[in-house]
């Protein structure tokens, strides 16, 4: 066993879901605990994590009900992506010093094997990156543009939540691919201004008026090829009405519906798909895992020029992650929402 020379911890501070969350997620749901660290076993890592991740799917992994993936246990911590530093080792694998990204998160320290980590490349972007534009976020917005909507040099492309993780890179990466316009909409006047910074076309706020009206307006007579959805119902339903013959609709999140309490209703147009022909296809990023090497190296070499760039917020301490969570659903960040521990 490898570890460094500072005395190794024996337990970790996590956050816990202390109880499922009825709409909107509140304080009382989550819980600051202090929990023992199991001992380390041949082929396993301590790693101490220096960021944890938080997005908008764990909101459905908050409640009790079947899906994709398991729900979070009660009075358990929570996971979710983190990267950080191993500080011990039993694995051939993994030596002390590496930085690794792994599904440990919501916690100072994890025990983990070394087969279900990651290196993190910090020598082509600071270890936070890996966790938004060169990880699961990054890959997410390469696999829905290009294998699930099928983007083609010259299309028109629109992005909802545009301003977020996803939505910001998918623009980009739309604009470096040769895209005739690409619209983002986001949900304030500064987020419309930073979306027109990274290199978008048009952008609108979504607080300002009808998303049908604004959309329209923003493509013009041409109207879309490409919908990438990270909101869901009004956005979706402006999206059928502007998208062309032919066009594909790549559904990633539906962030405007995670918080209800009642069921909410399907586009009231979705008949218009019939006769445009569309596709409107939803998508996992588990699915496209085999991608990553791919993508890491193509997003990165943009991100080293300077034709894609990545926001993150960043929000320090741990026991501020439920409140970073929250803020996260409201629409608080800008580009990757990230806790730094």
């Amino acid at each position: 066993m490898s570890a460094n020379t500072t005395t190794l911890p024996r337990t970790t501070r996590e956050i816990q879901l202390a109880s499922r969350p009825h709409g909107r997620p509140v304080p009382d749901n989550f819980r600051l605990a202090e929990s023992e660290l199991p001992e380390l076993q041949d082929g396993q890592v301590l790693v101490r994590n220096q960021f944890i991740s938080v997005d908008p799917y764990m909101r459905g992994r908050m409640n009790d009900v079947k899906s994709y993936s398991a729900p979070f246990a009660l009075d358990a911590a929570l996971d979710g992506g983190a990267v950080g530093e191993v500080i011990a080792s039993r694995s051939e694998e993994r030596k002390v010093g590496d930085v690794v990204v792994h599904s440990l998160g919501w916690r100072e320290y994890a025990v983990l094997d070394a087969a279900a980590t990651s290196l993190a490349r910090t020598d082509l972007a600071p270890a936070s990156a890996f966790l938004g534009a060169l990880g699961m976020t990054g890959l997410t917005a390469c696999a829905g543009l290009l294998k699930v909507a099928e983007f083609k040099p010259g299309e028109v492309v629109f992005v909802s939540g545009a301003a977020g993780a996803v939505g910001s890179l998918v623009g980009q990466i739309a604009k470096a691919m040769g895209a005739s316009r690409v619209i983002g909409s986001a949900g304030s006047p500064e987020k419309v201004a930073r979306l027109l910074e990274l290199g978008f076309d048009a952008a609108f706020n979504y607080n300002d008026g009808p998303v049908a009206a604004q959309l329209a307006a923003a493509a013009g007579e041409r109207g879309i090829d490409v919908y990438f959805d990270n909101v869901g119902g009004e956005h979706l339903e402006a999206a059928l009405s502007a998208l062309t013959v032919g066009g594909r609709v790549a559904m990633c999140g539906a962030i405007a519906q995670y918080n209800s309490t009642e069921p909410t209703p399907a586009p009231r147009n979705l008949m218009l798909a019939i006769g445009k022909q569309l596709t409107l296809k939803g998508f996992l990023v588990g699915g496209y895992w085999q991608h990553m090497q791919e993508f890491v190296g193509t997003v990165s070499a943009w991100v080293a020029d300077g034709t894609v760039r990545y926001d993150e917020t960043v929000v320090d301490g741990l026991e501020n992650a439920p409140q970073a969570f929250m803020d996260l659903l409201d629409g608080a960040n800008t580009g990757k929402m990230l806790v730094r521990i």
